[in-house]
């Protein structure tokens, strides 16, 4: 394959954008291909290395290209020297930074996977890489272009629910099938805290504009306590406390049954003094049972998320304007989870957050 030097586009570029899909470790990495694979404004590469570990019931990174219709090169190293102007990071949490850094070290914008790391530190050396590189970091909330979130963000900033006063957000799934690395600690960085809390944590960051100042949680391993291959927490219960006095709790338990046809839905109520209003994203579908009464059906209807995420980034590259949410989002809300794992691992004492 031949190397390019990256390219920075500018405003008016007309021509198709190079966009590296960077590992499929994670659930979305299907959806970004097919989003992407077909557009002609996009020229796309795919590169899963780290999949020649993965076990025997996971497929390999070229069988899950070929399967999907992407082209296909072995190594990052390769894809980097394809010279990408983005790439899409869905690797393993824990590896997410030195993806992140190779690809800011080639001047590509990088839309990164959440949660953006696992150790904060790790979020912060993705931040300050991309800073200095001069390329955009976003990170993967897909919930935030919801028009129901659209919606609930409008009635807040005109004040039509007064000051917020607390709330409760649910982001409720099943444990990820054939990605054994999601209940993995060091791969995952945590389980349901790592994996539900962010989603709600980001909402909550938009809205509010200040960041949570206090962190308690509890967690267990009641759902899924049986299966040998789930060791990280399966539920939890987090309460944030934010600057301006509003006290939210996140329920983010891997609750729904493995049969279930899809990963569960997020949630989000709001009180103020003006009146309350609660947001459900993921509400517009059609459940039921098909086949003799033996399968599940979801089918979702109304926006794709991922789209309109997918959208934004791409025009932020063209353009050169900051994402939202960007690395710096995904940063405050990786504290909120490290906050939560330290209260849960004491005991559920309050951990406070640097203002």
């Amino acid at each position: 394959m031949t190397a390019r030097t990256a390219h920075a586009p500018t405003a008016g570029d007309a021509r198709a954008l190079r966009v590296a899909v960077l590992s499929f470790a994670h659930v979305h990495a299907a959806s970004y291909i097919a989003l992407l694979r077909d557009r002609p404004d996009v020229e796309l590469l795919t590169a899963d290395p780290d999949s020649a570990t993965a076990p025997d019931d996971e497929l390999r990174g070229p069988e899950f290209a070929a399967q999907h219709g992407a082209p296909y090169v072995d190594t990052y190293a390769e894809a980097l020297a394809w010279g990408p102007d983005a790439v899409i990071v869905c690797a393993e949490n824990a590896r997410h930074r030195d993806v992140v850094l190779a690809a800011a070290a080639v001047g590509a914008h990088v839309l990164c996977e959440k949660p953006l790391a696992t150790r904060v530190e790790d979020a912060e050396a993705m931040v300050e890489a991309c800073d200095a590189a001069g390329v955009r970091l976003m990170t993967a909330y897909p919930v935030r272009f919801s028009p129901e979130f659209a919606t609930l963000r409008d009635l807040v900033a005109a004040g039509t629910l007064g000051t917020v006063l607390g709330g409760t957000g649910t982001n409720n799934g099943k444990v990820p099938a054939g990605r054994a690395w999601f209940t993995d600690p060091e791969l995952a960085g945590g389980g349901a805290l790592a994996d539900h809390v962010v989603h709600v944590a980001d909402l909550l960051d938009a809205l509010l504009g200040e960041e949570a100042v206090a962190v308690r949680a509890v967690t267990n391993r009641v759902l899924h306590g049986d299966d040998p291959r789930v060791r990280a927490e399966t539920g939890g219960l987090v309460s944030l406390t934010y600057a301006g006095g509003a006290e939210v709790t996140i329920d983010c338990s891997w609750s729904v049954p493995d049969g279930a046809a899809t990963w569960g839905g997020l949630t989000l109520q709001l009180v103020g003094t003006g009146g309350t209003v609660e947001i459900d994203p993921f509400g517009a579908h059609v459940g039921g049972l098909v086949a003799g009464g033996t399968r599940q059906a979801w089918l979702g209807f109304g926006e794709n998320l991922d789209r309109l995420m997918l959208e934004h980034f791409l025009d932020c590259v063209r353009t050169g304007t900051t994402p939202g949410p960007d690395g710096r989002a995904g940063l405050r809300t990786l504290r909120v989870v490290a906050a939560a794992q330290e209260s849960a691992a004491a005991g559920g004492e309050v951990v406070r957050l640097a203002g």
